[in-house]
């Protein structure tokens, strides 16, 4: 009797809150429920604007409030909804009056108290919260729990002042470019590839045969043909990570081994080194010792910005390099920032560098970050030490900010145009919008399986992340499309097995995925996404990363675009395409 009698008085109230204002109450919970729906966090992000379904299925079927606490109460999607809106039932039955506006479902007087009365016993049926007893670790580990915890009690990792150092590079062998394997026109635009011999036999045709070396590849952007290749010879191989070139388009940059003993081959305790390509010829034209193992590279200005693997013990984590005197300038010592360098990013204008750091201590040297992520995915590790953003000003190389970043192993960052926001991406399957001045975090959402790079589409409306399976299995083979205001996934495209870098063509018209896997680009239509074509490398060597060189009316090359960002005055976001 007691609760008949609680459920009664909850219906007289209701009925009193919605009292016999006739059909402009209805009116006025429609209004109500259209602020809600397309409010920031409202139903519009999952389910579209018009209801039918985005990353959500179809709600045109006219759900009740009901329904809708249902949803709020047993899916785990929903939680951003209570803890950020946390509508009343006045707000629930404004959104079901909404939708059914939406789905030309018929709108009546009195459906809201109706409504309501059900939700009212609905939620006069529900069993009370169960509270469980907390262990001293328990509350220990909720006193950490959210990232904003983090970044409330962080404390600075890099050293005062310039964290600039000197490394001795020298050149250690040079040779004569030859012939060349094509012959540029004038006004064409050429995409240049490094490949490397660890495509995956597993993902490949019975009886593949890796290339016995790394090569350098070249193509037409138009078409997207390969035109010619060059095998670098077996004994100046390595493990190929990155494409780079010199801005000005001439030379091409690769990973090389160590440094040449009295024999000729490569000696054990020597330096490791770059090789240095010429573009045209394609072939090895000097050896450069860089004191670590490249790993990305890209257009600095007049100079190419380099992070590395493996280092020597007087090697750099960062560095950057004249293409001119094939000399390194300076860079950066792990020792100095406090963790240890992973990759580092610039914008259009080359203003910061931002670079991704690891806390030390989950494995010996480099190999912290990778061991950690595979460790959390693998459930060894519960949690990690956080990763973050050291923001770097290259006129005076002080650290001027740093940002804890969510999730763990941050491995790439994609700048905007506006140079207001970054897109960071983590191998623990997370993408984030981070204010650049501020490290705010606008959002944080899921990926693909390991995710590596990405890439924002022409209008920067889309991010685009290569689901690689980086610290997972490696053999992650999709990409998925985000929007960049919501932080939402609106796409999953099938692609190609570890697919690694995903890059905004210069034209602005095509999105190009690398695959370490099987040895292929697969190129897509950036606004229908279709895939549209499927480019094999030469002995379906490893592809990593992407180049653009574009050749004007007057033969001369610039380097348009690479993994850090377009150059040479092309940039999309901006309306600046190259046409082709």
């Amino acid at each position: 009797m007691k609760n008949l009698a609680k459920v009664f008085t909850m219906l007289c109230l209701t009925a009193i809150s919605l009292s016999a204002s006739g059909q402009a109450s209805v009116d006025e919970l429609v209004i109500r429920g259209q602020e809600l729906f397309h409010s920031d966090i409202g139903c519009k992000i999952c389910h579209a604007d018009t209801g039918e379904g985005l990353v959500g299925p179809s709600i045109l079927f006219g759900p009740t409030p009901v329904d809708i606490f249902d949803q709020l109460e047993s899916n785990p999607v929903m939680g951003v909804i209570v803890d950020k809106m946390n509508p009343t039932d006045e707000d629930l039955a404004a959104i079901s009056m909404y939708i059914r506006t939406l789905a030309n479902l018929p709108v009546e007087e009195g459906m809201a108290e109706q409504w309501l009365a059900g939700l009212a016993a609905v939620k006069n049926n529900q069993a009370e919260r169960i509270e469980f007893a907390k262990t001293p670790r328990d509350l220990q580990i909720e006193g950490i729990e959210r990232f904003s915890s983090v970044q409330e009690t962080w404390t600075r990792r890099s050293i005062e002042g310039s964290v600039w150092s000197e490394y001795p590079s020298r050149i250690v062998a040079t040779w004569d470019a030859g012939e060349p394997k094509f012959i540029p026109e004038p006004g064409k635009t050429y995409w240049y590839e490094n490949v490397g011999t660890t495509s995956s036999p597993s993902v490949l045709y019975e009886g593949y045969q890796p290339p016995s070396s790394n090569a350098l590849v070249v193509g037409d952007a138009e078409t997207m043909e390969v035109i010619a290749s060059y095998q670098v010879p077996d004994n100046l191989r390595s493990v190929v990570h990155t494409s780079a070139m010199s801005p000005d388009g001439k030379y091409a940059y690769m990973v090389g081994p160590r440094e040449p003993g009295p024999d000729g081959a490569p000696d054990p305790s020597g330096s490791t080194t770059m090789l240095v390509l010429d573009a045209l010829s394609l072939q090895h034209v000097a050896q450069v010792t860089i004191g670590a193992r490249l790993h990305h590279g890209q257009v600095f200005g007049d100079k190419v910005l380099f992070d590395n693997f493996a280092r020597d013990p007087d090697g750099l984590g960062m560095f950057l390099y004249d293409p001119d005197t094939n000399e390194v300038m300076g860079g950066v010592k792990d020792i100095d920032m406090g963790g240890f360098l992973y990759t580092v990013w610039t914008d259009a204008d080359y203003e910061y560098i931002y670079a991704l750091m690891e806390p030390a201590g989950y494995a010996p040297g480099r190999s912290t970050g990778m061991t950690g992520a595979t460790l959390i995915y693998q459930g060894s590790l519960m949690a990690m030490r956080p990763f973050w953003i050291a923001k770097i000003d290259p006129k005076t190389w002080e650290v001027i900010d740093e940002f804890p970043i969510p999730g763990y192993r941050p491995n790439w960052v994609v700048v905007d145009s506006a140079k207001e926001f970054l897109y960071v991406i983590t191998t623990t399957s997370q993408v984030s919008k981070v204010n650049v001045n501020t490290g705010e975090v606008l959002w944080t959402n899921g990926t693909g399986i390991g995710p590596y790079g990405g890439s924002l589409n022409a209008d920067e409306t889309e991010f685009w992340v290569a689901d690689k399976g980086e610290a997972a299995h490696h053999l992650g083979r999709t990409i998925t499309v985000i929007d960049t205001e919501s932080g939402h996934a609106t796409d999953t495209l099938f692609g190609a097995y570890k697919v690694d870098h995903v890059l905004l063509s210069p034209n602005g018209k095509e999105m190009w995925a690398t695959s370490n896997g099987e040895g292929r680009i697969f190129v897509y239509d950036a606004v229908t996404k279709e895939l549209i074509k499927k480019i094999d490398m030469p002995g379906n060597g490893d592809a990593h990363g992407l180049i653009w060189v574009h050749y004007d009316e007057n033969g001369q090359p610039r380097t348009v675009r690479d993994q850090g960002n377009f150059h040479g005055g092309i940039n999309p976001a901006l309306g600046k395409v190259l046409d082709y």
